[in-house]
């Protein structure tokens, strides 16, 4: 699949979500209803839950045209040659339908959960990129390789992108942090951007905005983000005291129009693909398949 075919497979939208929350069972249920709805994607992250790529595989054998990717596989967590098996397996297994997100997670995360070395970001990544293709493979080679996509916040990232992978997997952003992404990419590199949704009626718009600042203040803890929101434009008063503007300009809040056309301001900037990330009013991590109903592409 070339990148102009996997840009076309990847519209008109996706999802990102944890399934930490389900049994594998359910899980896969998700998937398939996901699917059933008319998403091009699912995007599964990583943090100290289950294991993204042995998950994508359960996932695979339960869907038949998702497509399935890792938003992110960290690093950290895996020898890069391990990495390089997972990758082509999984392209090999699903039939082409995996794609390969790596990053280099966070420092507290790493070094306090993991009690390893947190390497400068760009560094840590293109040493990592090495290793992988200098990694042996003796395995059934897939038909084409997993397109690979970075976890890239900061120019030096998106730039290492463009040189070394298939794209960028930017999070927790803005459209106009899109539109900057792209042109640091150039025209032909994939551009998969997340984006956080609060669908809310009139009546639920005080829940909404809690749910929004607990976002905010869980993700605005770590470094990478908060440089990223400084980086385009934010003052740290802003970011300290949830500015009402900052935080609607990360995580767009209200009806489905409200949605869509916050979708649309990502694909004008440039993205490839949009994937949302529903946002629970009572704080649950699973999908949320009503707001992915409500949701479903047109």
């Amino acid at each position: 699949m070339t990148t102009s075919d996997l840009s076309a497979s990847l519209r008109p939208i996706g999802v990102w979500t944890f399934t930490d929350g389900l049994s594998a069972r359910d899980a896969g249920e998700a998937a398939k209803r996901i699917e059933a709805l008319g998403y091009s994607a699912l995007w599964h992250p990583e943090t100290v839950g289950r294991d993204p790529l042995v998950h994508l595989a359960h996932l695979v054998g339960v869907t038949d045209t998702l497509l399935l990717a890792t938003g992110i596989a960290n690093l950290y967590n895996r020898h890069p040659g391990a990495m390089k098996q997972a990758r082509n397996t999984l392209a090999e297994q699903s039939g082409g339908r995996f794609i390969n997100g790596i990053g280099v997670s966070h420092k507290p995360l790493v070094e306090g959960l993991r009690g390893l070395s947190y390497d400068k970001p760009v560094t840590a990544m293109r040493g990592y990129l090495d290793a992988m293709e200098a990694s042996p493979y003796q395995g059934p080679e897939p038909a084409e390789a997993a397109p690979v996509v970075l976890a890239a916040l900061g120019p030096k990232m998106i730039a290492l992108a463009r040189d070394r992978s298939d794209g960028a997997h930017p999070y927790f952003t803005t459209p106009e942090h899109t539109r900057q992404a792209r042109e640091i990419l150039g025209p032909d590199k994939l551009l998969c951007v997340e984006q956080k949704v609060i669908l809310a009626a009139p009546a639920e718009q005080d829940a909404a905005r809690d749910a929004a600042l607990a976002q905010v203040a869980r993700y605005g803890a770590l470094p990478n983000y908060r440089n990223n929101w400084k980086r385009l434009g934010y003052t740290e008063e802003q970011i300290e005291a949830q500015d009402p503007g900052f935080v609607d300009d990360l995580i767009v809040i209200g009806d489905p129009d409200a949605i869509r056309a916050r979708i649309a301001e990502h694909y004008a900037a440039g993205a490839t693909h949009v994937c949302i990330q529903p946002v629970s009013l009572k704080g649950r991590p699973t999908p949320d398949l009503d707001v992915l109903t409500a949701l479903a592409p047109e």
